[in-house]
């Protein structure tokens, strides 16, 4: 009798239990794709909440900043895919009745990732849902975060726009930003007196190495902690408690690097720390403790940047169209923080259809004139690339214009400030979009920084034009970087 009910009992739950499943199923089928972009968009509001909270407390457990930095890779994850389906969608349905398969949707901007998404909207739904799921779960594990976040004290600052806040903030790496605060504050106390704690920062070109160490040491609890902070090159040697030797090649010499800790030990007081930037991998052996290396942004993270850098305090939704060119520029610069800096602030201030068009025609004009340049590399940074590279310019009447040479100028030098050109200096977009042409050689700014260490980029430039065959008809299909 006992083996009976339990049989009957066991085939009940197997009954109830796929009755359930298809229940499931059928509402899943049945909520159209526009719900779930609805539902998606709700997400993204709550997990912008947590985030922003959070971030306007000091926070310092690290573990706390690793579930924050997950939250946010989330967030960018999610702004694209929304953004994907809706303003790439907004293009597809324009031509010829859904004719063009959606296959390109996400796969054309991440190139690392190559999500594609078949004709079959069941494989597109898929993907949503992926994205859906993991942004409910991962709302639904912050509880613990947001109970803890909250016993932190608020920071100090007046509310802006996020874009204002982008502007004035290293974006994208605030775990970076206090493990460099942690390790300078860390005190020492499992050596000796003469022992100086050394962190190695390694990073590609243009990653951010000094733009971070720059933020960390302006820190309030930095500054208050050390009576004096000292930035140098190889090329010199000041005294101080607190030092960062850079070398912009990327290479440090091991017998430079020893003279100097040597040297350091008996000059610098207890407590000072080093900190050591370079593109090489070989100064993680002068590091006391593990090197921290930083990477570019994910695509999903630049798009996200690019979106609130480009639109500013408007909604990117109410202009589909706009939004549609923005992905194509971003997916065009490919991480180049440079082309963010120098197309942004014209696009903020000319929100038509045509002036963004022009932008994006400009960015792959400049792509396809600089074509011989990049026909073996992919650079991230292309106006670094030591070689001729010519400014598009909207008037093609108008004499050509190339970048000899290109280098950051602080901002901050007195003598700069006293410089005949800092008053008078011609911007790109006046070379790109406007009608100068300046006789001779001569610099124009690129872009100027708003947060330190405050460089301007400035091209060295001059009226010259290109050798014919720097344009090859055959390799214009070729995707490259800019």
């Amino acid at each position: 009798m006992e083996v009976i009910v339990s049989t009957i009992m066991g085939e009940f739950a197997n009954r109830t239990i796929s009755f359930l499943i298809q229940k499931y199923s059928e509402r899943v089928t049945t909520t159209t794709e526009e719900e779930r972009l609805d539902n998606l968009q709700r997400l993204l509001l709550r997990v912008c909440i947590i985030i922003e909270d959070a971030e306007e407390r000091h926070v310092t457990n690290q573990a706390m900043l690793h579930q924050l930095n997950i939250l946010r890779k989330e967030m960018y994850r999610g702004y694209y895919t929304l953004d994907t389906f809706r303003f790439r969608a907004h293009d597809v349905k324009k031509e010829k009745d859904h004719e063009v398969s959606y296959s390109f949707v996400l796969s054309k901007f991440n190139h690392a990732k190559r999500v594609c998404f078949c004709s079959d909207s069941d494989e597109r739904v898929k993907e949503l849902e992926k994205v859906v799921v993991s942004l409910e779960t991962i709302i639904g594990d912050a509880n613990e975060f947001i109970k803890l976040s909250s016993t932190y004290p608020r920071l100090s600052r007046q509310p802006y726009s996020m874009y204002l806040l982008l502007d004035k903030c290293m974006f994208g790496r605030q775990m970076e930003m206090e493990r460099v605060i942690n390790f300078l504050l860390q005190e020492e106390i499992t050596y000796g007196a003469d022992h100086l704690g050394v962190l190695p920062i390694i990073g590609p070109g243009k990653v951010g190495k000094s733009t971070l160490v720059e933020h960390a040491c302006i820190d309030e609890r930095v500054r208050s902690h050390f009576s004096q902070i000292v930035f140098f090159s190889k090329d010199g040697l000041t005294d101080g408690n607190i030092v960062t030797l850079k070398d912009c090649d990327g290479e440090i010499d091991q017998v430079l690097w020893e003279r100097f800790y040597s040297a350091s030990k008996s000059c610098f007081a207890y407590g000072s720390k080093i900190i050591i930037t370079s593109r090489s991998d070989k100064i993680a052996s002068f590091g006391t403790t593990q090197p921290l290396k930083l990477q570019f942004l994910t695509h999903e993270a630049f798009w996200y940047l690019f979106r609130v850098r480009a639109f500013g305090s408007s909604d990117p939704a109410e202009n589909p169209k706009l939004a549609s060119l923005a992905m194509d520029m971003a997916s065009e610069v490919s991480g180049c923080f440079t082309s963010v800096n120098m197309f942004n602030g014209p696009l903020r201030s000319n929100t038509t259809t045509r002036f963004w068009s022009f932008v994006l025609a400009t960015i792959r004009g400049f792509k396809q004139k600089n074509l011989s340049i990049y026909s073996s590399t992919n650079p991230l940074d292309p106006w670094a690339v030591v070689a001729p590279l010519y400014i598009p310019r909207a008037n093609k009447n108008l004499d050509p214009v190339a970048i000899l040479n290109n280098y950051q100028r602080n901002c901050n030098d007195p003598d700069y400030g006293l410089s005949p050109s800092a008053a008078s200096q011609i911007m790109v977009q006046d070379i790109m979009f406007g009608t100068a042409t300046p006789p001779g050689k001569f610099e124009v700014l690129a872009w100027r920084s708003h947060i330190p260490p405050y460089y301007s980029c400035v091209f060295d430039c001059e009226i010259k034009r290109p050798p014919t065959c720097m344009v090859s008809r055959k390799k214009k299909t070729k995707k490259i970087g800019i």
